[in-house]
């Protein structure tokens, strides 16, 4: 078993807090990985985990990821993730969310979270009632009404086209096969952003009655959850949990791109190489799945939200995407180290400006 001491260095957090409260069934941890760029943000996890070192090096993996993820996007925040480590997944009260909430906010504002798997927009709303420090919540952003849109799906299908300008010298998606894998949330607006551009769509999900029901809506296709990843097609999005790419599924895959919104798509580091060296291009996870990040802390901005610069980031992923695929071409390297690497250097030439540590101002919804 890897120490708790061992696990913090190896993903060089700068703060992890272990919590729990008895009564509510809670028993969780808030990492924060880095604060240089300003506050640290990263979604809520409710999971039950095999046991505590699982928890605490996922919580630590997503916190760093998150960090990569802001920097790259050019947003000045630090990467964070919360998880509350359950005994199954009908561990779900007001109460018990309510009570993590007070831990969020006994960070003063370091630590500003939103949903992820397990928590949703319900969660998010008990959250708000006892911390301001919550972002996600329909409410929040004054988009327009009449339009179809979902940040975090229009994040994937430009970093997409980016992919697609890269590899086949076209961004139009509607002549390419896309296999998805995992329609939650995320994955079900990458399926509807697609079939509205034409593409031939593929779709697998544990979740039958949510096949079906896309199947039946937008005439797509489905295969099973455990060969999703060895269907011939151009694409070949992982939007359901992390470690789908490994040294068991990368031999298997028939693609010619890896582009998806999970987090920590890699199973181990040697995992980036090997998908490299199998000549599939691969949209760094941080990368393709920054569109939801992009709109929350679009709410802390001088000004508050605005939609237009929101729209206008989104359109940076597609650019930022072809830089990456061609450094890494030009410098025989995996795309995944090229954007850690861009996402560093972003780090470290702001931090001279900036104190060590900020708190985010006071939010104003």
């Amino acid at each position: 078993m890897t120490s708790t001491t061992d696990l913090l260095s190896e993903y060089d957090a700068s703060e992890v807090r272990f919590f729990r409260d008895e009564k509510v069934g809670l028993n969780g941890i808030i990492a924060l990985h880095d604060t240089r760029l300003g506050p640290a943000g990263g979604g809520t996890r409710r999971y039950a985990y095999a046991s505590e070192e699982d928890a605490l090096e996922d919580v630590l993996r997503l916190a760093k990821a998150m960090t990569y993820k802001y920097a790259l996007a050019g947003i000045d925040m630090g990467g964070a993730k919360g998880v509350i480590w359950v005994d199954s997944g009908k561990q779900r009260s007001e109460a018990l969310y309510r009570s993590y909430a007070r831990v969020v906010d006994s960070f003063d504002g370091r630590f500003i979270t939103g949903s992820d798997i397990g928590t949703d927009k319900e969660c998010l709303r008990w959250m708000s009632q006892e911390t301001e420090y919550v972002t996600g919540l329909p409410e929040q952003f004054p988009r327009p009404t009449d339009d179809f849109f979902h940040a975090g799906g229009l994040g994937v299908i430009n970093a997409m086209a980016g992919c697609c300008e890269l590899v086949f010298g076209s961004d139009d998606l509607g002549d390419r096969h896309v296999a998805v894998q995992g329609i939650g949330e995320m994955g079900e607006h990458v399926v509807r952003y697609l079939s509205r551009q034409g593409a031939q769509v593929t779709i697998a999900d544990i979740d039958r009655e949510r096949v079906d029901r896309l199947t039946d809506e937008l005439h797509v296709g489905a295969v099973d959850p455990k060969s999703v990843h060895a269907v011939d097609c151009d694409v070949f999005v992982p939007a359901a949990l992390g470690g789908v790419l490994n040294a068991d599924t990368i031999p298997r895959l028939d693609c010619e791109i890896v582009c998806g919104p999970a987090n920590n798509q890699f199973d181990s580091p040697l995992d980036a190489v090997r998908l490299a060296d199998a000549g599939v291009l691969h949209a760094p996870d941080f990368l393709a799945s920054s569109g939801t990040i992009i709109e929350h802390t679009d709410l802390l901005r001088q000004g508050g939200y605005s939609h237009q610069r929101v729209l206008e980031y989104l359109r940076r992923i597609k650019n930022q995407m072809c830089e990456v695929g061609r450094c890494a071409e030009r410098q025989g390297r995996p795309p995944q180290h090229v954007a850690t690497e861009l996402a560093k250097k972003r780090i470290e030439s702001i931090r001279s400006i900036r104190p060590s540590i900020r708190t985010a101002p006071s939010p104003k919804w």
